[in-house]
């Protein structure tokens, strides 16, 4: 068997729970008013009667029409008692449930001007006869039920602020959520871009220069840079991997490489040299210890710009310079061949990879063909200090 808790009205709303409140008013004032006149005797008058059920009446269209509710209550209930000879408690009922309903329903200046109109009538009447505990009554009356209705709006305003207040805190946490999930997915993306493409293409350059070469010592020492350049990508990305696989800080640790860092500049210049494209490192200025994440953003500028200098630029040389100038680290990637394939290249993964890159750190790049000297220049800035990491927005 089903239990049901709640009143049947309370799962009413708008007009259904108008003129379902109005009917029952009506209903039980009627009874009380005809109890009250056969109990104290005094005779029942149809115009105070009808005034009674008038204001109960009018409560059947609080929602469509609540200044007419509150005009109606507020002239029929004083009326009531200045017609009628019973002077029930019957009579304040259709008062005070109609001015709760509009003060807590938000219709604020119909229930004031009800209470005006109620007040008129009081104080009219008063006039042409005073008894002052009535006047009190009549006066405690009105400022109660106003009262009551202000405190249930006011209840009612700051339940509908929390609930709001809480809608935008889940939605905050969720929109928080998504950025930082998008942040993670492009940071990843970055870093298995720079981990596969540079030797890739590595590989890719020396395979096709194998195919052509028809001495066997050479083809050897090219089968030897692929080998070498295809197990650093495979222990790049078996690291990149296994920092993935801890994210709950469960899983084992695997071993892993050293952080790319400028430290390994001369490394890198070797391997591309040896894949067919000479580079020349320099540094310039007093190297200072840079964070982590600051030699990571710089190492893969450079590794990416050289990749694209083998790969598009048809070039026969590039130069690698790195600058410290104490709160700064500039890195800086010339090559003098014809530079990206027109403006589609400035929209692809590697520059726009670079970009995000030195962003991350607080730094800037620019990606440009050199007019004098022919070639392309790629040369990005970096704090010295870490700078302040950028999120989406």
């Amino acid at each position: 068997m089903r239990v049901r808790t709640r009143f049947p009205l309370a799962r009413l709303s708008g007009t259904s729970l108008d003129v379902a409140v109005a009917a029952v008013l009506c209903a039980v004032m009627a009874v009380i008013e005809v109890l009250t006149a056969a109990i104290t005797g005094a005779p029942m008058k149809a115009a105070s009667l009808a005034m009674l059920l008038a204001a109960a009446a009018a409560l059947a269209v609080l929602s469509r029409w609540p200044l007419v509710t509150g005009i109606v209550v507020g002239a029929a209930t004083p009326l009531y008692f200045m017609l009628g000879s019973v002077d029930g408690v019957a009579g304040w009922a259709p008062f005070a449930v109609g001015f709760f309903r509009l003060a807590s329903e938000r219709h604020r200046r119909s229930a004031i001007a009800g209470i005006a109109v109620a007040f008129g009538f009081f104080l009219a009447g008063e006039a042409v006869q005073f008894e002052l505990g009535r006047s009190v009554m009549v006066l405690s009356w009105l400022i109660v039920v106003l009262a009551a209705g202000e405190i249930a709006r006011n209840r009612r305003a700051y339940l509908h602020e929390y609930q709001q207040r809480a809608v935008e805190a889940e939605r905050s946490r969720e929109e928080v959520a998504r950025r930082r999930a998008t942040e993670e997915r492009l940071r990843i993306a970055r870093e298995l871009h720079d981990v596969i493409a540079h030797n890739i293409s590595l590989i890719n350059v020396q395979a096709g220069a194998a195919a052509h070469r028809r001495d066997p010592e050479q083809a050897y020492d090219t089968l030897e840079s692929i080998r070498r350049a295809s197990k650093e990508t495979l222990r790049e990305l078996r690291s990149t991997l296994g920092v993935l696989r801890q994210s709950d800080g469960t899983a084992d640790p695997l071993p892993v490489t050293p952080v790319p860092s400028l430290a390994r500049l001369d490394e890198l210049a070797a391997q591309v040299t040896q894949s067919g494209l000479p580079v020349t490192v320099t540094v310039d200025g007093e190297p200072v210890p840079l964070p982590a994440q600051v030699e990571l953003a710089a190492y893969r500028v450079v590794q990416e710009a050289l990749t694209n200098a083998m790969r598009h630029s048809g070039g026969t040389s590039a130069t690698v310079r790195v600058h410290y100038a104490g709160d700064s680290v500039t890195v800086q990637v010339d090559d003098d061949g014809q530079g990206p394939p027109g403006e589609a290249a400035t929209e692809g993964a590697g520059l726009r990879g670079m970009r995000e890159r030195a962003a991350s750190v607080g730094g800037d790049l620019t990606a440009e063909p050199r007019p004098r000297e022919g070639g392309f220049r790629v040369q990005a800035r970096l704090p010295a200090g870490g700078g302040a990491a950028t999120t989406l927005e």
